[in-house]
C-alpha cells in the first residue's frame, strides 16, 4: 500500500522535525539501534502498526523501525498527546500517520482503522485499544499478526484478561513488565513527567501543600517520592496491604480516600481502574484542590460525578478545567482528565524513553525472528533482551561494572 497519512497539516513538519532531533541527540541507546536496524534489516518485508503517545520520543522509536526495513504505520493510543508537528514530521518522512490533536472518539476510532488498513503482521500497543479492535472488529485480520508488544499496565491488564478467557489470538509481550521498564520507566519516567504536567499547566507551587497519591504500585510510588522532593507532605491511598506497609515504610501517611479527600491539595490516581474518585470525594475536598490522573484511560476520575454538582465549568488555563460546585466551592481538574503528563505535558523524559523504546524495538525484532513458533499468549521480555538493553545504556553512559569469575558462577550454581 502507498504511503498514506490523515494529520492536522504537512506545514508543520520542520517544527516535528527539530522535537525529533532533540530526543534523537539523547537516546544512545536507540541510535545504536538504529545503526544496526539500518545495516542489517531485520524487519524487512513485515509490516508494523505502531499505537502510541505520538510525540517526538515515539517519533525516533519509528524511525528506528522504519530504519529496520518495515512498512511503518502510526496512529494515537490517546488524542491528547497527540503532538501535530510531530505528526507531521513523521509523515514528511515516509511514515503513514493517521491522528489528529484533540480528535473526538469517532475519529479517534477511524484512525485505528486506517491504521488497521494496511494489514499489519506486528503491532505496538500502548493500552490495548489496537489489540482489542483485533480481537472485536477486525477479528478477521487477527491470523495474520505474527504478534506484538503492549507498552504500559492498563493494556497488558486487558490482554491478560483475554489470555485468561482463552480469547487471545496472537502472541503479546507484555513489554512494560520488563525490569528495565518499570523499574525505571514507570518510577522515575511518571515521577518527574506527572509532576513536570502538573506544574506546567498550574503554575502553583507544591511545597507545603499535602499530596494525595491514589495507588502505591510503581508508578504511584514514582509520583509520591518526586511530590516529596518538591517539599509536599504525601498521603497514600491503597487497596492493596502489602503496598500499603510499603508507602508506610517509605515515610508516607496511609488512609482511606474518605479521609484523606478533606486534606488533600493536590490528588494524583495511579491505579488504573474507574471510578477512584467519585461524588463522596469531591464533597469533602477543599476549595480550590487540583485533581490529575496518570492512569491510561480518563475514566478514574470520575467527571459524571464531577459533573453533577457542578453549576459553572470554565476552561481557566489551557489544560485547567475549573469546576463550581452547588456550594461555591471550586475543583480544578487537569487535562480533561487524561494522562496529565502528556496531555499537560511532553511525556516522560528522552533518556527514560530510550530503555523503553529501546526494549519495544528489540522486542519487535524478536518476533519478527520467532514469533511464527509462538503460540497464543502473554509472554514477558526475554531476559537476555531485558539485561542486553540494560548493558547497552551503560556502555552508552560510559559506566562498567563488575563481572563473576568462572569460581564465583560455580558457587551460586552449587546446592552445596
Amino acid at each position: 500500500m502507498s504511503h498514506d497519512y490523515e494529520i492536522k497539516d504537512i506545514a508543520l513538519a520542520p517544527e516535528g522535525e527539530r522535537k525529533i532531533r532533540w530526543a534523537e541527540a539523547h537516546m544512545p541507546v536507540l541510535n545504536l539501534l538504529h545503526k544496526e536496524f539500518d545495516k542489517e534489516q531485520p524487519l524487512k518485508g513485515h509490516t508494523v502498526v505502531m499505537c502510541l503517545h505520538l510525540e517526538a520520543k515515539t517519533a525516533y522509536l519509528a524511525e528506528v523501525v522504519l530504519a529496520g526495513g518495515a512498512e511503518v504505520i502510526m496512529c494515537a493510543s490517546n488524542p491528547l498527546s497527540t503532538q501535530d508537528d510531530v505528526v507531521a514530521a513523521m509523515a514528511n518522512k515516509g511514515i503513514n500517520a493517521f491522528a489528529v490533536h484533540g480528535c473526538t472518539d469517532e475519529e479517534y476510532h477511524k484512525f485505528l482503522h486506517r491504521a488497521l488498513d494496511f494489514m499489519p503482521d506486528l503491532i505496538v500497543d500502548d493500552g490495548g485499544d489496537l489489540t482489542t479492535l483485533l480481537h472485536t472488529g477486525r477479528s478477521s485480520q487477527a491470523e495474520r499478526v505474527i504478534g506484538g508488544c503492549e507498552e504500559t499496565t492498563t493494556g497488558i491488564k486487558r490482554i491478560r484478561s483475554l489470555a485468561e478467557n482463552n480469547l487471545l489470538k496472537f502472541p503479546m509481550i507484555a513489554v512494560n513488565d520488563a525490569f528495565s521498564k518499570h523499574l525505571f520507566d514507570n518510577r522515575y519516567g511518571t515521577g518527574q513527567s506527572v509532576w513536570d504536567g502538573i506544574n506546567r499547566a498550574t503554575n502553583l507551587v507544591v511545597a507545603g501543600k499535602t499530596a494525595v497519591v491514589i495507588g502505591y504500585g510503581w508508578c504511584g510510588k514514582g509520583v509520591a517520592a518526586r511530590a516529596r522532593g518538591l517539599g509536599a507532605r504525601v498521603i497514600v491511598c491503597e487497596v492493596d496491604a502489602i503496598k500499603a506497609n510499603e508507602a508506610l515504610m517509605d515515610g508516607h501517611e496511609v488512609m482511606p480516600l474518605e479521609e484523606a479527600a478533606a486534606r488533600g491539595d493536590y490528588f494524583i490516581t495511579v491505579t488504573g481502574n474507574c471510578s477512584v474518585i467519585k461524588g463522596t470525594h469531591f464533597d469533602k475536598m477543599k476549595d480550590g484542590a487540583v485533581l490529575a490522573n496518570a492512569g491510561h484511560f480518563d475514566v478514574e476520575i470520575s467527571i459524571p460525578d464531577l459533573e453533577t454538582i457542578t453549576v459553572k465549568k470554565n476552561e481557566v488555563r489551557p489544560n485547567v478545567d475549573e469546576f463550581t460546585l452547588t456550594d461555591g466551592r471550586r475543583l480544578y481538574l487537569l487535562g480533561q482528565g487524561r494522562l496529565v503528563n502528556l496531555a499537560a505535558g511532553d511525556g516522560h523524559p528522552v533518556e527514560i524513553m530510550d530503555m523503553s523504546f529501546a526494549l519495544q524495538a528489540r522486542c519487535v525484532q524478536y518476533l519478527a525472528e520467532n514469533g511464527t513458533a509462538l503460540g497464543a499468549g502473554l509472554y514477558p521480555v526475554p531476559l537476555e533482551i531485558d539485561r542486553g538493553v540494560a548493558q547497552t545504556r551503560l556502555q552508552a553512559l560510559g559506566v562498567q561494572i563488575d563481572t563473576l569469575d568462572d569460581k564465583q558462577k560455580v558457587y551460586l550454581k552449587s546446592w552445596e
